[in-house]
């Protein structure tokens, strides 16, 4: 099939790669020239694992070509992708839907013949009602159906996301010529056996808000227990073992650590916590959600000054990991940024080192902290090491090598990588995330006495 991408971000661009690598006849458009001329030459926007390889594979067939024009690539399309970003809009939380609707004035103005628009982009209910209201009022001859298709991608593992997804969510208006279009986009994937679960349009765009609400909460819910451990003396990874072990609940996202951040969750749980709110229908344990782990970011901060004896004052803290997970360049909304400005403010020397977010950091925190150029550069001199992200290269950091190098001898492992008495054993002090010991907890302090 001919397929057009609108947006040739992170979604775009793994999209549009894996449906050429299907055999689809794929064009990703982006208004950003820059953007455009780097992936023309081979050049990737963002770090994403064989995303390179597979971009570089298909556009060498002609499978899958970059352009900045956006008119002659719908108009010979079968169906055309809106994958835009959706912010969170200043003010009030609410997704910014500008980017959408701008696509969507200038799909209509460009399409020919029968067209199938899917947005691929997270909107709130109704957006995709929206769409096509604002196409037909610019084209009321256009032959459109538009339908949402919406993304379950996660970052650093989205090609296999694509490949072999959990399911596929199509929601589609009354149209059903845009059911068999859509099948014969996703058929390549029926040799997996992935579902394809068609259902309506509105129903469809609230599945992937649910969807991350649910994974966001499931996150919040296994952090606020890891606090409760360390006040009880319980072990936080055994307790999530544990549950997790339950078919019923499962073992994902039940790693507890600094919280939630990214460009999907922080801003998917708002703009539902919004939507929820407007139509008189609110989900407080979402709304919750968002506000514990806005907190949870500075407490960790809080959890490495008293490390650090209560004052980091003038003192240098080294900072592993930047991005909200490992495997990408992404830093928006990590929990690293809202932990580093707040050691800044108790007055602390901050130095970070990530493998491939230092770019994005650089952009987001400027000349405020001091960057390394690996793990133990990072570390030199330092009077706390903190472990923010779990790269594969900061698990198995050689701490008898860091323990001569190192001004004070505090790890604090915000992600539960290593254990404590393979760090101990040099000499550190270690501190880590929902590990309680029963003679240390208030509770059974209360009950000695």
């Amino acid at each position: 099939m001919r397929i057009a991408i609108v947006g040739s971000g992170y979604v775009g661009l793994v999209s549009g790669a894996c449906l050429a690598d299907f055999g689809h006849k794929v064009v990703c458009i982006d208004k950003a020239e820059a953007k455009i001329v780097d992936l023309q030459a081979g050049r990737m926007p963002i770090y994403e694992p064989g995303l390179e390889d597979l971009v570089c594979k298909n556009s060498a067939t002609g499978q899958l070509a970059f352009t900045s024009a956006l008119a002659p690539a719908v108009a010979d399309a079968d169906v055309v992708f809106i994958a835009v970003g959706t912010p969170s809009r200043r003010g009030d939380g609410h997704a910014d839907l500008s980017y959408i609707y701008e696509a969507a004035r200038e799909i209509a103005a460009a399409v020919r013949g029968f067209t199938v628009v899917a947005v691929k982009s997270t909107v709130p209910v109704g957006t995709g009602d929206e769409v096509e209201r604002i196409i037909r009022g610019c084209n009321p001859a256009a032959d459109v159906a538009v339908v949402s298709n919406p993304e379950f991608l996660r970052e650093g593992a989205a090609i296999d996301d694509f490949k072999r997804p959990d399911r596929i969510v199509i929601g589609l208006p009354s149209d059903e010529r845009s059911r068999e279009v859509m099948a014969e986009v996703y058929r390549p994937l029926y040799l997996n056996q992935a579902p394809i679960m068609f259902t309506g349009r509105r129903t469809s765009e609230l599945i992937k808000y649910a969807a991350n609400a649910f994974l966001a909460l499931k996150i919040t819910f296994i952090n606020e227990i890891a606090d409760l451990c360390e006040n009880v003396g319980a072990n936080v990874q055994e307790v999530a073992r544990g549950i997790g072990l339950d078919n019923r609940i499962g073992p994902k996202f039940l790693h507890a650590g600094p919280g939630y951040g990214g460009s999907c969750f922080p801003k998917d749980t708002l703009a539902l916590v919004k939507t929820a709110q407007d139509s008189g229908a609110p989900l407080r344990l979402i709304e919750t959600t968002v506000a514990v782990n806005d907190q949870r970011k500075r407490t960790m901060a809080r959890r490495i000054v008293l490390a650090c004896g209560g004052n980091v004052r003038a003192k240098t803290v080294a900072v592993l990991g930047l991005t909200f997970k490992p495997n990408t360049d992404d830093v928006r909304d990590a929990p690293s940024l809202s932990i580093i400005q707040a050691l800044i403010d108790f007055g602390a020397h901050v130095r970070v080192y990530d493998p491939e977010g230092m770019e994005q950091a650089r952009l987001m925190l400027g000349a405020s902290v001091e960057y390394a150029k690996g793990a133990y550069e990072c570390a030199k001199g330092a009077d706390a090491l903190v472990i923010v992200t779990e790269w594969n290269q900061f698990r198995a950091l050689d701490f008898a090598r860091l323990s001569r190098t190192m001004s004070k001898q505090v790890v604090v492992d915000l992600r539960n990588i290593y254990r404590r008495e393979d760090i101990c054993k040099h000499g550190f002090e270690y501190v880590n995330v929902g590990e309680g010991v029963a003679g240390d907890s208030p509770v059974f302090a209360a009950a000695a006495e």
